[in-house]
């Protein structure tokens, strides 16, 4: 009878302002009046599904103050990638939700047809993220993002700290997230604002938008969104991104953003839709005054799309801005610096390039078309994807090695207002072009768009304390760090001598206290940041370092406090033991097909094969065939190594693309065989002595994979 009066309560008598007491929070609440939340921290675990919220918060003109209360989903032993379900579910018009801290949840936060919601000061921080499975020198094709479709909401498979879908007239200002994954994610959300918001250092993206229009994205801070890189290694960001502009999004503002050292700063791609039909796109966005410095691949992408990019800063990306199959767009008023493309443009038409700063790069502006476009898309049956019809004037090019690459273009005006200072040639023609002239005057630009700032927008700029460039983009199995913790990095290995950075807190000392398979260790204690020289044992294959920091308080990369003065412990570990495998590769026809015949397909190990290779370590990605006689797709992969290894406990790693099998003298250990996208899978085991491993792999069809690892398991640990 006390439950059932507790829940009259709260769907009946709450008043408007709760003047009488707070409420508490409670598993299945259900929310349809103003309230104010009792303070303090909830553990409240969440479902195994995302259709039953912890808390629902239903109705029209509802405000819920938080308080500085915490729902937590998961206590603090469990790690980020176990986290499951839905935090608050949000239904209705003109409901506000304040001061809210939520973690712990695969969503934080889920609204749906709610027009003018307002999102205000909440922290969702510390929720689903996954591990990632790319390390310093090996890329792990599994952890690419796909973002292609979510009209059937696709995208809450990679969990949300707000997932907002139908909610016009949004007001979003004030929410911080960092330690998960996505941030803020729009889908068929129109005329919105979403502004003051800081979201940084998570694993892929900052703010999101799905077929969304209308939208003002202002003064946020979205540094640090990225995975997929490793300096001097791959830079591949793997779709992750500050902002990402997806299917049909129109007419919004992007202004005054701080979108650094992610995967790409701006990422828009038209969507499906317009590549199978050739109409529509995302067009008509403006991004002005926006910072999207130190991209591991692009700074500004917008593809197959009609778009405004003035006045916004790109310094160290990989291409300032690409923009493929552009159309009707212009690019004003953008400093682009120390990038190896400044703006590259393949197959655009009607295109204004006009007063940008291209400082330090290796190819200005590059222009071109290929010979045929691919068979599937409709995109280029639909349209002529001729590239033709450019404006390029008044634009500075400062010791730039190739200011203009232009090669396979018509109609391109070049006005002699350009300027070129300590460049190469002025102009690079790949291939012949047609009407490529340089002109005395070009058709008087028109005024380029400007956004005024908000009056309370804040100030954009660097995460304190953290260092600015791509070496320092340092990315681990769980995600960006965030330079608040203590933190280990190896930088550089030559022989047998390997460097380590060492990253934490200003005030406090750290110490190296343990560690194996070290010859000299120097220094051993210190503050940070710190240098750290050790030399490797003659064949050593596990190396480990374990550290202790004494000094602030801080809050680690998974939400938790560590008070002044406590000891802090971290490691670092790194397996070096290098198996010999023998690859063989055949063809495989519908006799010896890997589904439907496998026992057929698999006697094909025990004729000769097409093509050998030897390898150490297995590690393959295909875009084509794997060697000379061997088909592109429909192709089998056997591999089989034999090696001693020291007593233990292992992991034995596997990503595929598409079926594998793996057998550990002769017993089948891990079956993933079905046609899928790239996946990792793992199994613990114990060894010891001498093993045989076999690894059998089909290729169906499209890109492939293969990647084995081995890694000890060390004792449980948080970190």
């Amino acid at each position: 009878m006390k439950r059932i009066f507790f829940w009259l309560l709260v769907l009946s008598s709450v008043s408007a302002c709760n003047s009488e007491r707070d409420l508490p929070l409670e598993t299945g609440m259900h929310i349809t009046q103003s309230v104010k939340i009792k303070p303090g921290e909830y553990l409240l675990p969440g479902a195994d599904s995302l259709d039953q919220p912890v808390i629902t918060i239903e109705g029209n003109d509802i405000t819920v103050d938080f308080n500085g209360a915490t729902l937590r989903g998961a206590p603090d032993s469990l790690l980020p990638d176990g986290f499951k379900g839905l935090g608050i579910q949000i239904k209705g018009n003109n409901i506000t939700l304040k001061n809210a801290r939520i973690h712990g949840f695969k969503v934080a936060i889920r609204a749906e047809d709610c027009d003018s919601l307002e999102l205000l000061n909440c922290d969702l921080s510390y929720n689903w993220r996954p591990r990632l499975k790319s390390r310093r020198e090996r890329e792990d094709f599994s952890d690419w993002l796909s973002y292609h479709q979510n009209d059937r909401d696709e995208w809450l498979r990679y969990g949300a700290a707000a997932y907002l879908k139908n909610c016009d007239n949004a007001l979003v200002k004030g929410l911080t997230v960092t330690g998960g994954m996505n941030g803020l994610m729009l889908t068929h959300c129109n005329d919105g604002l979403f502004y003051n918001n800081t979201i940084h250092f998570n694993s892929g993206v900052g703010i999101g938008l799905y077929r969304s229009s209308r939208n003002r994205i202002m003064h946020n801070r979205l540094d640090w969104n990225v995975r997929g890189y490793s300096h001097g290694f791959y830079q591949r960001g793997q779709d992750s991104a500050a902002l990402l502009v997806y299917e049909q999004s129109h007419d919004n503002v992007f202004a005054y953003n701080s979108a650094t050292h992610s995967g790409d700063g701006f990422f828009l791609w038209a969507g499906r839709q317009t590549m199978d039909s050739g109409e529509g796109g995302c067009n008509g966005n403006l991004l002005f005054r926006n910072d999207f410095s130190y991209a591991p691949t692009n700074g500004v992408e917008v593809t197959f799309s009609s778009n405004k990019v003035i006045n916004n800063t790109m310094r160290e990306c990989t291409y300032g801005v690409w923009g493929g199959y552009s159309f009707e767009s212009l690019f004003f008023g953008n400093r682009i610096e120390d990038c190896k493309y400044g703006i590259a443009i393949e197959h655009g038409q009607n295109n204004s390039i006009r007063n940008n700063h291209f400082i330090n790069c290796e190819t200005g502006i590059r222009l071109w078309e290929r010979s045929s476009q691919p068979a599937d898309w409709g995109y280029a049956k639909a349209k002529d994807v001729s590239s033709r019809n450019y404006t390029i004037g008044g634009n500075t090019f400062t010791r730039v090695n190739k200011p203009l690459l232009i090669s396979s273009s018509e109609n391109v005006a070049i006005g002699k207002d350009n300027i070129f200072i300590d460049c190469g040639d002025m102009l690079t023609v790949a291939q012949p072009n047609n009407n490529l002239n340089r002109v005395d005057e070009l058709p008087e630009a028109a005024q380029p768009d400007s956004v005024p700032p908000l009056p309370d927008g804040m100030p954009t700029g660097f995460t304190e304390g953290a260092l600015t460039g791509r070496q320092y983009i340092l990315v681990d199995e769980w995600g960006p760090y965030d330079f608040r913790s203590p933190s280990v990095w190896l930088r550089n290995v030559e022989g047998d001598t390997y460097t380590f950075l060492l990253l934490g807190p200003k005030e406090g000392n750290w110490k190296a206290v343990g560690g194996e398979g070290w010859r000299k260790v120097n220094p051993v204690s210190g503050r940070f940041p710190a240098t750290l020289i050790c030399n490797k044992k003659p064949d050593a294959e596990l190396l480990t370092l374990d550290f202790e920091f004494i000094g602030q308080e801080f809050t680690d990369r998974f939400g938790r406090v560590n008070k002044r003065g406590n000891a802090y412990p971290y490691h670092f570990q790194r397996f070096e033991k290098h198996l010999t495998w023998l690859v063989k590769w055949y063809n495989y026809d519908e006799d010896t097909d890997p589904v439907q015949n496998y026992e057929a397909f698999r006697k094909l190990n025990s004729s000769p094969p097409i093509a050998t290779e030897e390898k150490t370590d297995l590690y393959y990605s295909w875009w084509d065939s794997p060697a000379i006689a061997v088909h592109a797709d429909r192709f089998a992969t056997f591999a089989e190594t034999e090696f001693d290894i020291a007593e233990g406990k292992y992991n034995l790693i596997l990503t595929s693309d598409d079926g594998v099998r793996l057998y550990l003298d002769g017993k089948l250990i891990l079956d993933h065989w079905n046609i899928h996208e790239p996946a990792t899978d793992q199994v613990a085991v114990q060894l010891g002595g001498k093993h045989h491993l076999l690894i059998e792999h089909f290729d169906a069809g499209g890109f492939g994979t293969l990647d084995f690892r081995v890694e000890p398991i060390r004792q449980a640990s948080s970190e």
